[in-house]
């Protein structure tokens, strides 16, 4: 007869078996099918929204009617030629069409390392979008924009 092979001590059991990382929420929700903490995405929205809502507060009478918009990537035709992805874009209205300003959240995210050059970058974009829609000078908009900091 031979003998079993010798138990090996093992740790304690764990579900990353094969090394692909946890799975499941990190945080179990309160409300059941509801996550608990936000995603990247709808916090890059809230951030842009409520720079929108503070410079089209202070605009809007020169504004008119301007819809905001959040985009992951833009959409840039096959001939571009430059270097240099758009970070957002302005379309002006025309009869009964609303203007549209547009942020890209995806090349936006790349471009800033932390939370405060992000949210500087987002509103060095509304503002220089709303400057362009209004033909005046980016730093009339939002006294803190700086050209610098592109």
């Amino acid at each position: 007869m031979t003998e079993p092979a010798p138990a090996t001590p093992r740790g304690p059991r764990r579900r990353d078996r094969r090394g692909r990382g946890m799975r499941g929420p990190g945080v179990l929700p309160r409300t059941p099918g509801r996550p608990e903490t936000r995603t990247r995405r709808e916090r890059f929205d809230d951030l842009v929204l409520a720079v929108v809502e503070e410079v089209d507060g202070r605009w809007a009478d020169r504004l008119g009617t301007v819809e905001y918009a959040v985009e992951d990537t833009p959409h840039v035709p096959d001939d571009w030629d430059s270097p240099d992805v758009p970070l957002g874009s302005a379309v002006r209205g025309t009869g009964g069409e609303p203007s549209r300003v547009v942020v890209f959240r995806r090349p936006i995210e790349h471009r800033a390392e932390t939370r405060s050059e992000l949210d500087a970058l987002v509103l060095t974009v509304v503002v220089e979008q709303v400057a362009d829609l209004l033909n005046v000078d980016p730093s009339v908009i939002d006294p803190r924009y700086d050209a610098d900091d592109d």
